[in-house]
């Protein structure tokens, strides 16, 4: 037999064996990040230090996104507010509620509160918000209807797939710019408007990238 397989061939089961473990390794991890609510997210909904309740903010009472969320149309990120932000309110409303303390305190020492971020895009995907909401499509579209959470959770997929059907389609998704802060408006194909849709994206020169570099640089 030694004439036929070489000395080296000794290491061959060793190898194979080594070789199915790290496999079943990569495809483990694999699955474990890509094909769970931890990557999708989905329905994630932590419990946030002070219990912002949305719906009453930015639903009954009104409150635009952009009192919070100041960069979301000049930057690639929404911004989170500072404790001065709660606090042109907080100052007068609530003032000595005991569920407002941590922003009380951020206030007085300038630590920023630690929220808990919900919406997270993996380190490889370059998203920029502005980019989105200064050509017609609106926080609903990725966020869900958050003027109606008490506590906001982590309403769409964000997964491949679903940035791809926008960007493919997105006559489906643009909404009058006006109307992009406002989370009850509908897109101009909800409305009926689709060839509306179709001339705002000609006229605005909406061409949403479909290679893997528009969003993986």
């Amino acid at each position: 037999m030694s004439k036929i397989f070489p000395k080296s061939a000794n290491a061959l089961p060793l190898q194979i064996v080594v070789f199915l473990f790290l496999l079943g390794g990569a495809a483990t991890a694999a699955v474990t990040y890509y094909a769970t609510p931890k990557y999708l997210r989905v329905g994630y909904q932590p419990v946030q230090p002070v219990p912002f309740d949305h719906a009453l903010h930015a639903g009954q009472l009104g409150l635009d996104c952009r009192y919070c969320h100041t960069s979301v149309e000049k930057s690639g990120t929404s911004g989170i507010p500072p404790s001065q932000t709660c606090m042109n309110c907080h100052s007068i409303i609530k003032t000595t509620s005991p569920l407002l303390e941590p922003v009380r305190k951020s206030f007085e020492t300038g630590e920023p509160v630690p929220w808990v971020k919900i919406h997270q895009a993996p380190d490889y995907v370059f998203f920029n918000h502005s980019v989105h909401v200064n050509r017609g499509v609106s926080c609903v579209e990725c966020h869900g209807k958050v003027n109606e959470m008490n506590t906001v959770w982590h309403d769409k997929s964000h997964s491949m797939g679903f940035c791809l059907d926008c960007h493919r389609e997105p006559a489906k998704f643009i909404r009058e710019p006006k109307d992009v802060f406002n989370l009850d408006s509908k897109t101009l194909a909800e409305q009926g408007r689709i060839e509306e849709a179709h001339k705002f994206i000609a006229d605005w020169k909406v061409k949403p990238p479909q290679s893997c570099s528009g969003c993986h640089r």
